[in-house]
Formats: C-alpha cells, sequence, structure tokens
C-alpha cells in the first residue's frame, strides 16, 4: 500500500521543481506571450456541454504574469468544479534561453509528474485513492498535477491552436453489452413519453446487439467535452498535436515562424461523429469493431 509520506515526498519533489521551473521561466527573455483566459465552470454548471466558448486573448506582461500562474493552478477553488479541469492554453516564445538548461528542467518536471502519477494510481482502489491523496495533500485536483508540460526546440513552420472534439472509448463484449442494456432497461428517462416506450426502445437495441455472434466486439466511443490544443507544423506531412491545457513553450525558434490564435468555440452543426460512424446503438455511440 502507499503510504502518506510516499505520496507527499513525490509531490514535494514535483512542487519544488515547478518552482524552479517558473523561476527559470522568470529569467527567461521572451519576445511573445499570449494566453487565452477561457470561462469558469462552476459546481452547478459542470454537467452542461456547452454549444460555445468565449475566448478571452491576454498579451505581453499580463499574459507572462498568467502563463506562469497557471502551472501551479492545482488546487480546487471554491465554488468551481474539479471535475471539469480547468485549461489554460497559451504560448509563450523564449528567446535567447540557455536551451539545455531549459529543456532539461522541462523533462525532470515531466518526470516528477509522471512518477506522481504513477504513485497514486498504484493505489487500485477509486475511493482509497481518493481518501490517501486528499489525505496528504488536502484539495490537491491530481488530474491537473499530472498535466505534462509541452516544449518545442526545433524551429517549425507554424505554431497555431485549433479545438479538439474528443471521445472516450471502452470496449466490450457482447455479453457485457448486453449486461449494460438489461440495467439500462429499469432506469427512467425523463425524455421519452413514458416508461413503456423507453423500455420498447431498450428492447429493440437488445435484439440488436443479441444478433451479433458470440465472439463479435463492440466499442463505446463517447464525447467528451471539447478541449484546446496545439498544432505544429513542419511540412505538410510532419505535424503533431498536443493539448493546450497548459501554454506552449517554444524555445529560440527562428523569427519567421507562423503563430495562430485561439479563437472562440462555436459548436459545428450536426454531431461529427455520428456522421462518422454507423452506430449499432445510437445513444450510447456503441459499434461493432470490424475484425
Amino acid at each position: 500500500m502507499v503510504s502518506k509520506v510516499q505520496i507527499r515526498s513525490q509531490f514535494d519533489l514535483l512542487n519544488d521543481l515547478t518552482n524552479l521551473f517558473i523561476d527559470d521561466l522568470k529569467e527567461c527573455g521572451y519576445s511573445k506571450a499570449d494566453f487565452y483566459q477561457l470561462p469558469d465552470v462552476g459546481c452547478n454548471d459542470e454537467k452542461i456541454v456547452p454549444n460555445s466558448i468565449n475566448v478571452t486573448k491576454i498579451t505581453e506582461d499580463a499574459a507572462h504574469k498568467s502563463i506562469l500562474n497557471s502551472f501551479g493552478d492545482i488546487y480546487k477553488k471554491s465554488g468551481l468544479s474539479s471535475r471539469v479541469l480547468k485549461r489554460h492554453p497559451g504560448l509563450l516564445v523564449i528567446k535567447n534561453a540557455d536551451q539545455q538548461h531549459l529543456v532539461a528542467r522541462i523533462q525532470q518536471l515531466n518526470k516528477a509528474k509522471a512518477a506522481f502519477k504513477e504513485c497514486i494510481l498504484a493505489i487500485d482502489n477509486n475511493d482509497a485513492r481518493f481518501e490517501a491523496v486528499h489525505n496528504a495533500i488536502p484539495n490537491l485536483i491530481t488530474l491537473a498535477a499530472y498535466r505534462k508540460i509541452h516544449f518545442e526546440v526545433n524551429s517549425p513552420y507554424s505554431v497555431r491552436f485549433t479545438w479538439m472534439h474528443k471521445h472516450a472509448t471502452k470496449t466490450l463484449t457482447k455479453k457485457m453489452a448486453l449486461e449494460m442494456l438489461e440495467k439500462s432497461a429499469g432506469y427512467s428517462n425523463p425524455r421519452m413519453i413514458d416508461q413503456q416506450s423507453w423500455q420498447s426502445l431498450v428492447a429493440q437495441e437488445k435484439l440488436r446487439v443479441a444478433s451479433l455472434g458470440d465472439k463479435d466486439k463492440l466499442r463505446i466511443r463517447r464525447p467528451t467535452r471539447v478541449s484546446p490544443q496545439v498544432n505544429v507544423r513542419y511540412t505538410a506531412q510532419d505535424r503533431y498535436h498536443v493539448s493546450a491545457a497548459l501554454p506552449f513553450i517554444l524555445i529560440n525558434p527562428e523569427p519567421d515562424v507562423k503563430l495562430g490564435i485561439l479563437s472562440d468555440y462555436l459548436k459545428p452543426d450536426g454531431h461529427p461523429r455520428k456522421k462518422e460512424y454507423d452506430f449499432l446503438v445510437d445513444r450510447l455511440y456503441m459499434e461493432q469493431i470490424e475484425s
């Protein structure tokens, strides 16, 4: 069993390295600092999936301060949701930095974050994990502490922002899917006219699943909240994207790198994943996996 001392020790290392990283950034010169402030999500609003998100752009010294503060934003705040994590998209372009030192610091900090996550996940039971973490570090939002810091040292063609529609996936056997539907048949659903109509719908879903072979696999591809991301491009083929949950650090780039902005989010018409996939059980985003 992971002890309170082990959890606290791993966290103290992570926290110390975070503070050293922030101090390093304070010492570095920068040519550009953009921070995109997103609306707070209150405890009463965490189940609401927004159709639009207004972005407030902050620049220069105010953005630099917000960027530095974001790396230490890992504790629950009164009245705000701890389930819908606050994201801190931004871009800090460092100039004339000691590249080797700064890269080593970021890698050291990311390694400490991974070790802290591994320490916490070694506790198997969710309730025991929650109790152990918050006993050792009150009000900590563990997922916020896990967040990796992304950076680039090679000078890309462009660094731009966009919004990503993510989805959570879960693989099921036919038996597991039928058990899930059997449980849901007993639920009430206020969107249906009456309970009989609801049960009739679930019965039709069970028939579709039951028609599959016993060895067929199913997968749930459930959409989650839209989130900001950073797209880094070298060429049309050589590109990658990472989470913009924390500001992106661009170290000593060439002056001609094209830098984008994070625009307001507006939900597209129709559901892109329901157009892309043929769902066996539409309301659950459940599809058959082709063998």
